[in-house]
């Protein structure tokens, strides 16, 4: 299985080819060049492996949400890639990437939405090894967010990092882990894809869209 794989939903930009179970990628972090980064990036992938983009059976891309620009910048690309050789897209939650960056039982993932508000979900371990969401992605203010006291949870994402303080405090008494500067990976995106890809949720690069949740543009 060789799945090419992008992720510019945050400041982090990365893009990951997947080779049977091991993955090559390269990961920045640089809010305002995903633009410039992002095609250099696949051709260095490309070129180290070996492999060509004829040779993948599929384009994976975090569909959203985050931020507006990072999103079209990511779709764009692989939508052009995917066009070039034909190839299958399959967009993959951001946030569960991220969930997908840190295994454990129980996490809440977290973007920054701005406007005192944040792109979050719950997730949890499935039978799988891989994170699974058990809510849709939300858009709210951090204390309207609300953790099940039964579970330890562990906090990712630029959300939680932004408002700790007030997701703790909404929280008290909940035992929440906080993993600061945490971003979703290309190689979690292409670790998902490859699930996706063998229950058939394929789409055509035209089909593919940004998933931003809300409509207004805040970058």
């Amino acid at each position: 299985m060789k799945i090419l794989a992008l992720d510019t939903s945050t400041a982090a930009c990365s893009a990951a080819l997947w080779l049977d179970g091991a993955s090559l990628e390269l990961f920045e972090i640089s809010s305002k060049q995903h633009s410039e980064l992002i095609l250099p990036m696949v051709d260095k992938i490309m070129h180290e492996s070996g492999v060509s983009l004829h040779q993948c059976d599929a384009l994976a891309v975090g569909e959203g949400p985050g931020s507006f620009t990072g999103l079209r910048v990511g779709v764009a690309a692989a939508q052009g890639l995917a066009f070039g050789v034909d190839l299958p897209v399959i967009p993959v939650s951001s946030l569960l990437a991220q969930a997908n960056r840190h295994l454990t039982a129980h996490s809440l993932c977290a973007f920054d939405a701005r406007m005192s508000q944040l792109y979050w979900g719950l997730y949890q371990l499935g039978s799988s090894g891989l994170m699974q969401a058990v809510t849709e992605v939300m858009l709210s203010a951090a204390e309207e967010i609300v953790l099940n006291p039964d579970y330890a949870w562990t906090a990712l994402g630029t959300g939680c990092d932004r408002y700790r303080t007030d997701l703790k405090a909404g929280n008290a008494g909940v035992h929440v882990d906080f993993v600061s500067h945490s971003f979703p990976h290309a190689t979690d995106v292409a670790r998902i894809a490859v699930e996706y890809y063998a229950a058939g949720r394929m789409i055509a690069a035209e089909q593919l869209a940004p998933h931003y949740v809300r409509n207004k543009v805040t970058n």
